[in-house]
């Protein structure tokens, strides 16, 4: 599931170093745009269009569409077109003629069109979201028929490159990931439930306490989701950062453990702001299971929560729930998948402080301070968030305070301590929260 702009770039990388340059300069731009050409060019609101050049004169080329009309287009802005690509599509996009983003478009869409959602370009999976459940796509019988298939044997299919994976570490005895990228609601949560449900289903047979370890693998997802998800307005949940999945502690072709890990590409769109919601119609992300804490008054005491419009973090937003989502039954899920991938209780105790916390900071203003330049508390309100989210990391109150309206600077003389204006202090605080968020991760 990468985007068009990285299938184009990885794509012809891999076309360059197994064919030679056909019809694409070195940087990817077409070439031999003559009259006569059949080419695709952009349009407002297809995307692209085919059409054939009649004219060029300067850096303008002009285009007859299929459809009749006529188009003025900039040279290097038109592709060329393969006129004898099948009209089912390629299953490998290696085999197209041109590489491009016509290309690859169109070769996606003709196999969409059939229900194939699944396209190589070399040893690259891209899957196409259908929207819509395809269990045949999924069951046992296809996972029969992928295994031990050498791979491009068979159609394309992400268990093709789950069992390569899996194949490559029993015989070399190396650590395999597969990693799963994409924009907003690709479907990368449920593409990594896919691999993991293969590869548990391939090595994880035996079992412990009366569960396989496909079941715990599978039984794990809740807590991927309610720590990765929020949703949005493309779907109902949307997971905030690419996935790859770890297989560790193989022996006897038995997979003895898995994890699935968020790794650096976590981190990475966890520091440009994915913690906190934007949207006014998104729920707030990750943070959002803390939200399910609402429903037990239990939680609701010892954690000190109330509405989750009371808190910044989440009430920049008018989403508040997603239909036919239960929250209180997805926290008691969640809880139960903590202890199925072995986070213990003390564990647990030290996680939902930290997330509960992490809302509690997000209600600590600031207005300016007696001296320049400096930042205080803004009112008692600020002072009761600042000692329950201090209570709630166990840290000391005051330098909680001092941490969030300074900046300390180390020279080789010493530490030199620099007030912060509200501003400053308040992006401090998110720096903090986002920081405090990563760690539980660590």
């Amino acid at each position: 599931m990468l985007s068009i702009p990285q299938i184009y770039r990885i794509g012809t990388m891999f076309w360059d170093d197994k064919y030679g340059t056909h019809g694409l300069s070195p940087d990817g731009t077409p070439v031999s745009i003559i009259v006569g050409s059949h080419v695709c060019a952009e349009d407002l609101d297809e995307a692209w269009i085919d059409g054939e050049v009649i004219g060029i004169e300067g850096r303008n080329a002009t285009i007859v569409t299929t459809e009749g009309k006529t188009i003025i287009a900039d040279i290097s802005n038109i592709y060329p077109k393969d006129t004898e690509a099948p009209p089912a599509g390629v299953d490998d996009m290696t085999k197209l003629a041109y590489l491009h983003e016509p290309g690859v478009l169109h070769n996606l869409a003709s196999r969409f069109a059939l229900n194939e959602i699944f396209t190589y370009t070399g040893n690259i999976l891209m899957a196409v979201n259908p929207f819509q459940r395809l269990p045949h796509l999924y069951d046992i019988h296809m996972m029969e028929q992928y295994k031990g298939a050498a791979f491009g044997e068979l159609s394309p299919h992400l268990f093709a490159v789950a069992d390569t994976s899996y194949r490559e570490m029993i015989n070399e005895q190396n650590s395999q990931s597969i990693f799963v990228s994409g924009e907003r609601g690709p479907g990368k949560t449920e593409t990594t439930k896919m691999l993991t449900r293969y590869l548990a289903f391939m090595g994880g047979r035996s079992g412990t306490q009366g569960r396989t370890v496909e079941q715990k693998v599978l039984e794990s997802n809740p807590v991927l989701e309610a720590f990765g998800n929020a949703k949005t307005t493309q779907e109902g949940s949307h997971d905030c950062m690419a996935a790859s999945v770890v297989l560790v502690n193989l022996s006897r072709s038995n997979l003895i453990s898995m994890g699935i890990s968020r790794g650096l590409q976590f981190v990475h769109i966890f520091l440009k702001g994915h913690v906190f919601a934007k949207s006014l119609t998104q729920k707030g992300t990750t943070i959002a299971f803390t939200c399910s804490l609402q429903r037990h008054q239990r939680d609701v005491k010892k954690f000190k929560l109330g509405d989750p419009r009371s808190f910044h973090y989440l009430n920049q937003t008018n989403c508040y729930e997603v239909a036919n989502v239960n929250d209180a039954r997805e926290h008691l899920e969640t809880r139960n998948a903590m202890d199925v991938v072995g986070i213990s209780q003390d564990e647990q105790g030290c996680h939902i402080p930290c997330g509960t916390a992490i809302l509690h900071l997000g209600n600590i203003e600031f207005i300016k301070g007696n001296e320049a330049d400096s930042s205080k508390l803004k009112d008692e309100k600020a002072l009761y968030h600042l000692q329950t989210a201090a209570e709630l990391l166990m840290c000391d109150e005051k330098a909680l305070e001092d941490s969030l309206c300074q900046r300390v600077i180390v020279t080789p003389d010493g530490n030199n301590t620099k007030p912060l204006d509200p501003d400053l202090a308040a992006l401090n605080r998110d720096a903090l929260a986002k920081t405090v968020y990563s760690r539980l991760f660590d």
